[in-house]
Parts: C-alpha cells; sequence; structure tokens
C-alpha cells in the first residue's frame, strides 16, 4: 500500500517528466525528492523510473504502480465512506422486489426523492411474479417486496403491511368468438378458449396463475403488459386490472364480459424482515404508506399510454 506522499511523489513525477520539475510541484528540495524515488524503488525491488533520457519517464512497472495505487486508494475511499455510511444506520445496499403486476414506471418518482436524501445506499430493483414474489424474500433475494399477491406466507421474521385494492375485468378483444357471447359466460364456455397468464416465477413451488379454469388452454407470456397486448390482439382471454385497461375499454380495443363466477379484489401488500431494518427500508416503508402513493402503484399507468 503507497501512502499519500508516495503516491503523490509518482504522479508528479509522471505529470512533470523531472525529479527537479516534481521536486517544486511537491514543494520540496530535488535532493529529498531524488532520495525518496530511490527508497520506492528499493522497497519495490523494480526499477520504477526510466532515467536514460532527457524527460525522466515512469517505465512499465512504475505505471502499473501508479494505475493499480490509485484504483486502490479509490476503492479505501469508497470503502471509508461505506463504513460510516452503514454506521449511520443506512444499508449498504437495499434490494426491492415489486411483482410484476406493478409497473417500475411508478417507481421512478420514489426513486428520485430516495436519491435526494444522498444516503449513499444502493438500489436493486427486480420484479417476481405471483409466488416468485413472497420466495424472493424468504430466500434472502430481497429486502423488501411490493405488491406481492395473496395473504403472507409463514417466513421467520416477516412483517407486513397493505397495499392496496386491485379490481379485475374479465376481458376480449372485440375480435374475439366471446366477444357477442350471451352474458354471464359460463365457465364451460369460458374454458372453451384460451386464457392468456404471466408465467409464475417461483423456483421452489409449482406456478400458479389466477382466473384460469380446470382444463382450460393457456398462453403464458412474461408480463402483464404482455398480457394485455396479446388479448387487445384476440390471442386469448382472461381478467386484467381494471384501472390499467379501463381507457382500451372505453375506447373499444378491449370488451368486458360478466361471467358466471366474477372474480373477486386482489389485496396486495408489502413484506419486509424486520430484524434487518435500517434507515432506508424505514424511508421506503414509510414512503410507501403514503395513501396517493399506494393507490397510483396499485393503479398503475393506462395501458393505452405505457
Amino acid at each position: 500500500m503507497l501512502s499519500e506522499d508516495e503516491l503523490a511523489l509518482l504522479e508528479a513525477i509522471k505529470a512533470t517528466g523531472s525529479l527537479t520539475r516534481a521536486a517544486a510541484k511537491l514543494g520540496k528540495a530535488p535532493s529529498t525528492v531524488s532520495h525518496a524515488a530511490r527508497q520506492l524503488e528499493n522497497r519495490f525491488d523494480a526499477l520504477l523510473f526510466d532515467r536514460r533520457r532527457y524527460r525522466l519517464q515512469l517505465t512499465p512497472a512504475g505505471q502499473l504502480l501508479v494505475q493499480e495505487a490509485g484504483r486502490i486508494r479509490e476503492d479505501v475511499s469508497r470503502l471509508t465512506r461505506r463504513v460510516k455510511q452503514v454506521a449511520g444506520g443506512w444499508e449498504d445496499r437495499l434490494w426491492i422486489v415489486t411483482d410484476e403486476l406493478l409497473e417500475f414506471e411508478t417507481l421512478l418518482p420514489v426513486i428520485r426523492d430516495f436519491d435526494a436524501l444522498a444516503s449513499g445506499v444502493s438500489l436493486r430493483i427486480t420484479h417476481e411474479v405471483l409466488g416468485g414474489t413472497w420466495e424472493a424474500l424468504r430466500e434472502g433475494r430481497a429486502d423488501l417486496v411490493i405488491g406481492a399477491t395473496n395473504e403472507p406466507p409463514v417466513i421467520a421474521g416477516l412483517q407486513w403491511a397493505e397495499l392496496g385494492s386491485m379490481a379485475w375485468v374479465f376481458a376480449v378483444s372485440p375480435r374475439h368468438a366471446l366477444a357477442q357471447a350471451a352474458e354471464p359466460l359460463d365457465p364451460a364456455e369460458v374454458t372453451a378458449h384460451r386464457s392468456v397468464v404471466v408465467g409464475d416465477s417461483s423456483r421452489q413451488s409449482v406456478g400458479r396463475s389466477y382466473g384460469v379454469l380446470g382444463g382450460q388452454p393457456t398462453l403464458a407470456v412474461p408480463s402483464m403488459r404482455a398480457k394485455i397486448r396479446a388479448q387487445c390482439e384476440g390471442l386469448g382471454v382472461g381478467w386484467l386490472p381494471r384501472q390499467r385497461v379501463a381507457s382500451l375499454l372505453a375506447r373499444g380495443l378491449l370488451v368486458e364480459k360478466q361471467v358466471a363466477q366474477p372474480r373477486d379484489p386482489n389485496l396486495l401488500y408489502l413484506g419486509w424482515r424486520g430484524e434487518a431494518q435500517g434507515r432506508a427500508l424505514n424511508w421506503w416503508l414509510e414512503k410507501l404508506r403514503e395513501p396517493r402513493l399506494a393507490q397510483r402503484l396499485v393503479d398503475g399507468l393506462d395501458a393505452a399510454a405505457a
């Protein structure tokens, strides 16, 4: 490890190409700088300075030492900041997992507000689907989950709160065979047509699908946005978040159908582990409990504008 004085010496020689000018730059006597340069070479048992030319230059070994020493200094500086950050109650990193039902764009204002704190906490935001959201918290792949569906499972240290309620609408393309069918649609009639589903991302359990009847063929897609698009194209039928598709229904790009077995609204949850609650997690929990923000997250963006 180089001291600050040693690194300053190397950088001064590299910049000026002369022991005399380096000494002037550092405010030291040329003999002092020359002695320090010799000591540095003896310490590393390597030729660090090429004295054969008119302009003093670093050898390849000297250049490597300057580069790596500078990098190490920056690493130590960053580590010092991170240690102080954690000692002050902030986490080093906060891993947030959102259920795919929520749209990342709705979190952008929250991220901007968090950045304004200048906490130094690194954010990582990923998403899961259905059972995969709670699973991420159980397996340590999340510090906070947002928008998880179903009741909270048994997880050591789990704490949770309700985020809001999401209403659903059974919708089909106006070109789909069910668009003109008599209402309410009975289960046998719905089962005869393919359902579009967002695939469960759970790694440890059998994937689940909401609103799919036994024996019904399915088309699994990667996101709710893809599901909405597929149903607009008449590639299948299924339940969609009512607020997300309100304008598509109003414009006739989707048709709402009444069914004999309606779907109840889903409660969406926040989940976190109480034993590892730092300042960043507390800030996010307080923010997400604001009614207007919670409603915006649950309602999402208008699918027609997304």
